[in-house]
């Protein structure tokens, strides 16, 4: 059982964990009756959170946007500061912070008043950014998603695929994944009733939510891997696997996750799986490591110009 201080925070975290919560489910998590949830509202309503209820059997409570920001230690000030600074962090500026800075800064525009929102969007159009290395994706587009992913809610957006094919898609979005240089949305596409990995910076526009859904078995349990699988190598027209004589972790951090996917097999050896589309490019791109190898699986050719390579340089060696 929670002491009263301690369930007020957890009801809290409750609420802005999800958009809508049934009393009985809040009840449950926390361990009291549907009664103590009514008067830990009304005591979070009594500190300045502005929790909504709704009547009826579909009726539940939801924590909203009020005229002012909520006690969370944080003046107007300090508020659009922590905004832009995650909006900045967002779009990779820090790395290794990208995901979590999208799902703090959808849980503070949750509460942000209106005042307030239009300074942070003035000061993030007024501040320009330098190139690095990927494109830059609005903060907007990104905590829309994040968002949706967080409540369960189709979204609609307009999309343009590699070769510049612009289509319609409605999607149940799972997660947002960031490799470093590039955005990727994981959903579950209804047009194509299969899941599917999605460019952000292809999104054209802001995507529009829609109806709610009951979350699907997800495509893989470790949707990082799941990324790199799909953008690395599946969408090559040459796939291969390898054996390497080095440990996992130090091809990783050779290997970029847009590059190909790195799996342990003991501690000396991984698995690399990847691919290329000019079959003429891959030998020179597997020497770059100086790490012995394997190929397990391979497209046709790429073995014959492996030796032939080999051969040209070994002969070049020796007459040099």
């Amino acid at each position: 059982m929670y002491g009263t201080s301690e369930r007020l925070l957890r009801l809290l975290s409750l609420l802005q964990a999800r958009r809508d919560w049934p009393g009985p489910d809040l009840a449950d998590r926390l361990g009291v009756d549907v009664r103590t949830v009514r008067r830990d509202v009304e005591r979070l309503r009594g500190l300045g959170y502005p929790v909504h209820a709704t009547p009826g059997v579909a009726g539940g409570y939801r924590l909203g946007a009020g005229a002012a920001l909520p006690p969370l230690l944080l003046d107007d000030d300090e508020a659009v500061a922590v905004a832009v600074g995650l909006r900045t962090a967002a779009n990779g500026t820090v790395s290794g912070i990208e995901e979590t800075s999208v799902r703090a800064l959808a849980k503070l525009e949750q509460v942000l008043p209106a005042r307030l929102r239009h300074r942070v969007s003035a000061m993030g159009s007024a501040m320009l950014q330098l190139g690095g290395g990927g494109p830059v994706i609005d903060a907007e587009v990104l905590t829309v998603i994040a968002s949706a992913c967080r409540d369960h809610e189709r979204v609609r957006f307009t999309y343009a695929n590699h070769t510049g094919q612009v289509t319609e898609r409605d999607v149940e979005p799972l997660r947002l994944v960031h490799t470093g240089r590039r955005w990727y949305l994981v959903a579950y596409d209804l047009g194509r009733d299969g899941w599917r990995t999605f460019r952000v910076d292809r999104i054209e526009g802001v995507p529009a939510p829609g109806f709610r859904f009951t979350p699907r078995e997800p495509p893989a349990e470790d949707l990082a891997a799941y990324v790199s699988q799909a953008i690395s190598s599946a969408p090559y027209a040459h796939q291969m696997s390898l054996l390497v004589s080095v440990p996992a972790e130090v091809l990783a951090a050779r290997v970029p996750p847009t590059a190909g996917t790195v799996e342990p097999v003991d501690e000396h050896t991984c698995r690399l799986r990847t691919g290329a589309t000019d079959l003429a490019a891959a030998p020179f791109y597997l020497a770059q490591w100086d790490y012995d190898f394997v190929v397990e699986d391979a497209p046709p050719g790429l073995l014959d110009r492996l030796a032939r390579i080999a051969e040209r340089f070994a002969s070049a060696a020796a007459r040099s």
